[in-house]
């Protein structure tokens, strides 16, 4: 399955080397190939703009080998002395189901340490918080110690990380929503992925699919958001 806006705008160029010298008074076809499939900068750079989160999503989801590459792009994220801090845990189906009586025991359990009680509603819907899509991929930052990459850097390299799995799952053809909250790292949700204490639940990654048109995303001004330090 393939996103067909990302198959008529970015092609992806084979970068091969062609013969252009004429053949009989007709181009050489791989010339006119390599030419036609050649993604400009502004073509990347507007696919990239046109990521969008959508909050309920349905089959399809992808297959067991689109996530694997999905998450080979993930694992390119800029990750200072290569400690890869990264795991991808993939939940679906039935287990779905599981995780939201983590995400229950973990939400009773914060209540009672804050003193307030769960209504029925509450319960109902922390329970269903995991059928919003047919996949969730879970995305852990294993911490580890190293003199020259403090933890901060290892969170940013999940982080960068979840965007590249993002994209490379929009590329294929499927939608997502990046989700947390407040209890993403609670002991009970650690427990259920088997994360350390040290360690972080970073991304909750919903994929499926969307049956709405999401509105075009509106002009992006970087004004306020960049500085030039430059003589």
């Amino acid at each position: 399955m393939i996103d067909q806006n990302f198959d008529n705008e970015l092609t992806t160029n084979n970068n091969t080397e062609v013969d252009n010298t004429q053949v009989d008074g007709t181009e050489n076809s791989a010339a006119n190939k390599a030419r036609s499939t050649q993604v400009t900068d502004e073509q990347v750079i507007n696919w990239i703009k046109s990521r969008r989160s959508i909050g309920n999503l349905t089959i399809p989801a992808p297959k067991a080998n689109q996530v694997e590459a999905a998450i080979e792009c993930a694992m390119t994220a800029p990750d200072h002395k290569k400690l890869q801090p990264w795991r991808f845990i993939i939940v679906e189906g039935q287990r779905r189901h599981a995780f939201g009586r983590a995400l229950l025991a973990a939400a009773e359990a914060k209540a009672l340490r804050e003193a307030v009680e769960l209504d029925e509603r509450t319960i109902e819907k922390t329970l269903k918080m995991p059928l919003r899509a047919p996949m969730i991929i879970t995305v852990v930052t294993r911490m580890q110690y190293h003199e020259k990459v403090p933890a901060f850097e290892q969170l940013l390299s999940t982080g960068a990380a979840v965007q590249n799995l993002i994209l490379a799952l929009k590329a294929q053809g499927f939608d997502t929503v990046w989700r947390t909250g407040p209890l993403a790292n609670e002991p009970a949700v650690k427990s259920y992925f088997n994360v350390g204490s040290e360690d972080y639940v970073t991304a909750f990654v919903y994929v499926g699919s969307a049956h709405c048109q999401m509105p075009s995303r509106g002009e992006i001004d970087t004004v306020d958001f960049i500085t030039y330090d430059s003589e």
